[in-house]
């Protein structure tokens, strides 16, 4: 053939395979069999290896790249992706819906008995299955796929781009749709950018055969179908996620641009069918509280007929602006809520009770019990919570027990069939000893608590928070490599971490030398992290993020908090007695100060910038006292990271706009949030006028 002839059958074939990626994932109406996919893929790539000058990035034959990439990289969000609060009961779902109201202002138009949906009407719901996947948000620019992230820490997560493209499910190119058909809201085009936000998941006939062909190689098996989606989104290898045929269903969105002037969730779900994206064929839109119940009700006996784990409804405002007005919490969107389905349940023997130790010391106890099959997988283990729950539930060894996954995820005791219990059964006693040390053990409320400080299996599960996210968030050195290095002895306090040689790492399994370089570069910038954040990582018991923001606001560094007597930290913000007390035993600890010192000696800051800023006179800064709004996206700040540092100036930074808000920061792509401020007159800044009103950063303006 010849090149124009070549050229206009790989365009050919390329259509064809996008349609029938889009017929199969999209329609669920295959157009061809597998047999002749594979056929005409194999044409095509033939094709492309002729004519190199004509690749295509976006071509259905590049979706699977030949090589392993090296590792991950953490991308931070343009918008946040946030939790969902969940509820269990209709009761609660109702109260939500009455927040909503309130919230809109709209409880005269129900309790008038108003339509509350319609071009009439004021108020309606979208109601999408809720899929037990993993949370991902894909990227497009100008119709290409440009970026795949999962959620992480809902403000940064991985770069799973290469993953996601070996996903069929998942379109490289957006279909061109046309404008919508009078619809109002409706959507039109692909340019500009658009994060289209989903879960990646494997069906059910999947898992099973994956499954089946990990015991057929003698390799363990997965415990259920999230897992294996997890886990197989972590395999550095794309090749592995195009074997397990992964799927995906878009129910949400993130930055968009070109997109922005969708009026409602259900319509920008519409486009996104239109471009090509899999969204739920299952999904309902909504037009009273009542309607929704129904339409949970009316599910909940449809979902075990899926090809996929369901686990609960989700249940949002539809109209965009409706959800800016509501606003969120600082963990979750007040414009939504998971309505999760009752646990299943089952009937095993319980075997025996471990306990397990974590990084606060606290003794954790651990069912073994008879296999059972339960909400679609096998359960051995459940949790026992504490010692006292076991006593108030007299669950004893050998019973007959009634378990339960909660939130369908963990494992649980519910009941003791006490019919079924056989005479001579003795109460659990609770271990004198711990059993990783043989430390004392002794008893805080509900709690059992292992005292030895030099625990090692206290250690073990506290430098994985310390190295997390959030503390000192040091990039590459994730749960596993962490067991490698304590295992091999290279790691024993925290400060080891930051003594670690080239030459320790690469004699690690499966650890290159780039991967050693990237993760040495890590630990070393980890060392700036700040007073706050090495106090959030050391696991000090009932000290979190917020405990620890707050200390190193009021103490210049770690010397002046080990100094401070409990009276002094009993002042603080939200420190009560017994807080302040176990911080400052725990401070006076030889343990505590050794902590500190060998920290210090190895380079870690141990002062607060937090305190620096804090100090400065509130008439001196202009975000004293006030309300402030983050919108957009900014270029030199993260959201978390500028919040903390406005805070710590003295303001207050929420989530919505209203008629208290002081100031509205916009950065890229504000959205609504910059409309409705100008609506109501607030003062708006942009990133340059912050950055001439934040101290020490006028110059970068």
């Amino acid at each position: 053939m010849s090149r124009t002839a070549d050229r206009k059958r790989i365009l050919e074939l390329r259509e064809l395979l996008d349609e029938a990626n889009r017929a199969y994932y999209v329609h669920a109406e295959p157009i061809m069999p597998d047999s002749d996919f594979d056929t005409l893929m194999r044409e095509l790539i033939e094709l492309e290896e002729a004519h190199p000058d004509l690749a295509d990035p976006s071509s259905p034959s590049q979706r699977v790249g030949g090589e392993p990439i090296e590792g991950f990289k953490t991308v931070r969000h343009a918008v946040p992706m946030q939790s969902i609060d969940n509820t269990y009961s209709i009761d609660d779902l109702r109260a939500w819906h009455g927040r909503v109201l309130k919230g809109l202002g709209l409880e005269a138009v129900a309790e008038a008995g108003g339509g509350l949906f319609g071009d009439d009407g004021a108020l309606a719901y979208f109601c999408d299955p809720k899929i037990d996947g993993v949370a991902i948000s894909l990227r497009y620019e100008d119709g290409r796929l440009v970026r795949g992230v999962t959620r992480g820490d809902g403000e940064k997560g991985d770069d799973v781009t290469a993953q996601v493209r070996a996903i069929r499910a998942i379109p490289l190119k957006l279909a061109p749709a046309a404008p919508g058909k009078g619809r109002k809201g409706a959507i039109t085009g692909v340019a500009g950018v658009l994060e289209v936000r989903g879960e990646v998941f494997i069906p059910n006939a999947e898992f099973a055969r994956i499954n089946a062909e990990r015991e057929k190689a003698g390799e363990a098996l997965f415990a259920n179908a999230r897992n294996a989606t997890a886990g197989t989104m972590k395999s550095l290898d794309p090749q592995v996620v195009a074997q397990r045929r992964l799927n995906f269903v878009a129910h949400g969105r993130g930055e968009t641009s070109d997109l922005a002037d969708a009026e409602t969730h259900s319509a920008f779900i519409e486009r996104l069918r239109a471009f090509g994206v899999p969204v739920s064929p299952l999904a309902r839109l909504c037009s009273t509280i009542d309607d929704v119940i129904d339409a949970i009700e009316s599910f909940a006996d449809r979902r075990s007929e899926l090809d996929y784990g369901v686990d609960g409804m989700v249940i949002r405002v539809d109209r965009f602006d409706q959800q800016e007005e509501l606003g969120a919490t600082s963990k979750a969107p007040r414009w939504c809520i998971a309505f999760k389905y009752p646990a299943e349940q089952g009937v095993t023997k319980l075997l025996r009770v471990d306990w397990q130790v974590g990084k606060g010391g606290t003794l954790t106890p651990r069912a073994t019990m008879e296999p059972i099959f339960i909400a679609g997988t096998t359960v051995q283990h459940a949790t026992l919570h504490n010692i006292e729950e076991i006593r108030r539930k007299d669950i004893r060894i050998g019973d007959t027990v009634v378990i339960e996954k909660a939130g369908e995820i963990i494992p649980q005791v519910v009941r003791v069939i006490m019919e079924k219990r056989k005479k001579g059964t003795k109460p659990i006693a609770p271990p004198e000893v711990c059993p990783a040390c043989e430390g004392v053990v002794e008893q805080e409320g509900p709690k059992l608590f292992c005292m030895n400080p030099e625990c090692p299996a206290q250690f073990r599960e506290k430098l994985k928070w310390f190295v997390g996210r959030g503390q000192m968030d040091i990039e590459g050195m994730g749960e596993k490599l962490v067991d490698q290095l304590v295992d091999a002895g290279l790691v024993e306090h925290f400060a080891d971490v930051f003594t670690l040689q080239r030459d320790d790492l690469l004699g690690l399994e499966r650890m290159g030398e780039k991967s050693a370089d990237n993760l040495l570069a890590a630990i070393e910038e980890s060392k700036g992290r700040g007073l706050a954040r090495v106090l959030a990582g050391l696991g000090i018991r009932q000290v979190g993020a917020a405990a620890a923001r707050t200390l190193a606001r009021h103490f210049p560094d770690a010397d002046a908090l080990c100094a401070a007597g409990e009276e002094e930290i009993l002042e603080l913000p939200d420190f009560g007695e017994v807080t302040a007390k176990l911080l400052h035993d725990h401070l006076r600890s030889k343990q505590g100060r050794d902590a500190f010192r060998r920290l210090k000696d190895v380079g870690v800051e141990l002062a607060s910038p937090l305190h620096a800023r804090s100090t400065r006179k509130a008439s001196a800064s202009p975000f004293a006292g006030k309300t402030i709004v983050l919108t957009g996206t900014l270029e030199n700040f993260g959201r978390k990271e500028l919040a903390e540092q406005l805070e710590a100036l003295g303001a207050k930074v929420t989530g919505s706009v209203s008629k208290n808000t002081d100031i509205v920061i916009a950065g890229e792509s504000p959205g609504s949030k910059l409309d409705k401020a100008r609506r109501l007159g607030i003062e708006t800044w942009d990133e340059n006028t912050l950055l001439k009103n934040l101290p020490g950063r006028a110059h970068r303006a």
